[in-house]
């Protein structure tokens, strides 16, 4: 077996380690490890399975369903005996499904529950080449011949020999096709990224190399499994260090299973770490006098700290000395609260996070690493890291990249990471690869540090009826610095002069409607005007006249993934918050 795949490196695992837990999942409300060599047996019942039924190399299994065992087991099966998994987000309508599934042609898709299961249902009439519906746990609630409960799955390939798995695991190459991601089509449909081996093996390799881990880690598995970022933490970097991966219940859970697993690392996206920061801010605001004295300045030595170990430095001695009462009184009693008092680090991606949000947090002790990348770059591109980092910044490039800026500012980058081509899209993959190189599609710097700096995304510049360019990222940015706010989409493209459509954060405004004592609805509400107004205000106060936001509209509900206005990754699609608010949008520029 190759340890150039992720399936040959968890069998070896299984050869090494065989004892030690590889996951641990929730059975009967209590977390139940299974062994590496227990994860790799179901991996290979799993891959003789699809054996057994007839998949070959180069086919594709389609996975819908929140993270469980079975997702995963699936997933490293179907890359053991030569296919190639495609994820699909457990949000997807029914027609976003059947777009992916007819797309890789899938003969097998495994699904989590009913409400999984019906979509397939509704669309396997127009999925010519499905042969099997496979549900990830408990029997289908009707009799269908297509669909088959997992364990009678697995149980087709107890007809198969070992050898058979083996022949083809021992087969793979790196240049091998290994996993189809998905784009979250916020200009159009998705595209099918695709990953090879060695894209999975060489980033895991290179994203490991900057932190000291190794296989005490334990990591809760919570984000969409169908993004690259959670794969690799989940999958690829998992199996490749050996952590224990557990998996959450729910995203509702989740604030309850980080306190039960209490993880050694933690990835959020920024509207997680939002949320996490409102939380403690709510609680923080009950201290007064003393107390509040105490808490503002343990935050201050907790940042220091962070910025002498984020520059390479040890804190001197007087510093180490107060952070240690700092971290005693207040710090890591903020870090338990969360659930996060073992964990060294987080991180934070997909989507950019705002410089104050990782400045809260380092005024608690917890470092958060932004990192920048996309499933083009099979996750990471530029990652700030321990000894190297800089907030405002994405860091210096993974060891192995290159990353340059073309004259328009475009960032573009080569190395191990780079994808080979959108799955049966060589238009689109003419113009994104080019001599090797990776147009990313972002705008950005490099400081004389080495150091990344995003400064918007090429397609969402906005140039307004006066021919200036503006980079919406960092007003929203700035926007949702201000707990209340929710998503900020700038607006402004061809138009005289820049506004803004502000959602509300409904956990946030619960608790000031409730404080302020506020009647009727909150978006009309004059306190939550000022407030919003007031972040306006300091944002413009930090740019130039032709950047700043001139009207707002605060709107009535929240962006939704149910709506079509944000994707799997709570990324704003940009054209349908247009098409959804055309009105308010219009409101704000009528004379």
């Amino acid at each position: 077996m190759s340890a150039n795949t992720i399936p040959g490196r968890l069998f070896e695992n299984a050869e090494t380690m065989p004892g030690r837990p590889a996951f641990w999942a929730k059975t009967d409300g209590s977390y139940v490890p299974t062994s590496w060599s227990g994860y790799a047996d179901r991996v290979r019942r799993a891959g003789k399975a699809l054996i057994a039924v007839g998949f070959e190399p180069g086919q594709h299994v389609a996975i819908l369903g929140f993270n469980r065992p079975e997702w995963v087991i699936m997933d490293v099966a179907c890359m053991a005996v030569g296919g190639a998994p495609a994820g699909v987000y457990t949000t997807s309508s029914p027609a976003e499904l059947h777009y992916i599934a007819d797309h890789v042609e899938a003969p097998v898709i495994l699904v989590e529950d009913q409400a999984q299961l019906d979509k397939v249902l509704g669309v396997r009439d127009r999925l010519p080449g499905l042969r099997w519906i496979v549900t990830m746990h408990g029997a289908p609630d009707h009799d269908d011949p297509m669909v088959v409960s997992w364990s009678d799955f697995v149980a087709k390939g107890d007809e198969v020999d070992d050898a058979s798995f083996a022949e083809r695991l021992d087969g793979l190459r790196p240049e091998d096709l290994a996993t189809l991601i998905y784009t979250s089509g916020t200009t159009g449909p998705p595209k099918g990224v695709m990953l090879s081996h060695h894209n999975l093996a060489w980033t895991a390799d290179r994203l490991i190399s900057l932190f000291d881990v190794g296989p005490d880690e334990r990591i809760i598995s919570y984000l969409p499994l169908s993004h690259i970022a959670e794969q690799l933490l989940t999958i690829h970097a998992g199996i490749t260090i050996g952590a224990s991966v557990y998996y959450a219940e729910s995203i509702e859970r989740l604030a309850e299973n980080l306190k039960e697993v209490r993880p050694t690392l933690f990835l959020g996206v920024p509207r997680v770490w939002e949320k996490f920061q409102a939380g403690v801010e709510a609680e923080l605001s009950k201290a007064t006098g003393a107390k509040a004295r105490v808490a503002a300045w343990a935050q201050g030595v907790c940042r220091r700290v962070i910025v002498e170990r984020n520059g390479g430095r040890a804190p001197g001695r007087m510093l180490s000395v107060q952070h240690a009462l700092a971290d005693k009184l207040v710090a890591s009693r903020v870090r338990e609260a969360l659930g996060l008092d073992e964990a060294r680090f987080g991180v934070s991606g997909a989507a950019p996070i705002s410089a104050e949000v990782l400045e809260f947090f380092a005024g608690f002790g917890l470092p958060i690493y932004e990192v920048y990348g996309q499933s083009e770059g099979t996750g990471p591109t530029t990652f700030n890291h321990p000894g190297r980092a800089l907030l405002g910044s994405v860091g210096p490039p993974l060891p192995g990249v290159e990353v340059k800026i073309a004259d328009d500012g475009e960032i573009l980058f080569r190395g191990g990471n780079v994808f080979s081509g959108y799955y049966r899209n060589p238009e689109a993959t003419a113009e994104t690869l080019i001599d090797g190189w990776l147009y990313s599609g972002d705008i950005g710097v490099i400081d004389d540090a080495g150091f990344l700096h995003i400064t918007g995304r090429k397609k969402d510049i906005i140039v307004t009826a006066g021919g200036k360019n503006v980079a919406p990222k960092n007003l929203e940015a700035g926007m949702k610095s201000n707990p209340l706010v929710g998503e900020a989409v700038v607006i402004g493209d061809r138009r005289k002069y820049l506004t803004a459509l502000v959602s509300l954060d409904p956990e946030v405004v619960e608790a000031f409607v409730a404080e302020h004592g506020i009647e009727g609805p909150p978006h009309l509400s004059k306190q939550v005007l000022e407030e919003v107004e007031a972040t306006v205000d300091r944002v413009n106060a930090e740019v130039a006249r032709a950047e700043q936001i001139k009207k707002f509209a605060i709107l009535p509900r929240p962006l939704s993934i149910e709506d079509g206005e944000l994707t799997g990754t709570l990324k704003v699609k940009r054209s349908v918050v247009a098409e959804h608010f055309a009105g308010e949008i219009e409101a704000l520029y009528a004379e």
